[in-house]
């Protein structure tokens, strides 16, 4: 059996705020956006521990349930995520 082609998935730019460094990262449509967040999550050294401390947003609306697939939940070719604290950070 021989793997999918390259074509059917997604090419993304996921930025973690903790970070402010966008990722080019690819991803089937079937992952779920919790898979997408916790591999974005490791790339920026954040353990994955504190996963649910963050959420991701797509064209600036939350995706509220992370078990949904990408293609389920909006996502296509090329967009932008960002991978943000659910909660604010002070402003020292």
């Amino acid at each position: 059996m021989t793997a999918a082609p390259s074509a059917s998935r997604l090419k993304l730019r996921v930025t973690v705020a903790d970070t402010w460094v966008p990722l080019a990262m690819e991803a089937p449509p079937f992952e779920t956006v919790a898979q997408l967040k916790a591999r974005a999550l490791a790339s920026a050294r954040i353990d994955a521990s504190r996963a649910a401390e963050y959420e991701v947003k797509l064209g600036g609306a939350h995706i509220a349930d992370e078990s949904r697939t990408l293609e389920a939940a909006g996502v296509r070719q090329g967009a932008a995520l960002i991978v943000l604290a659910s909660r604010r950070r002070p402003v020292r």
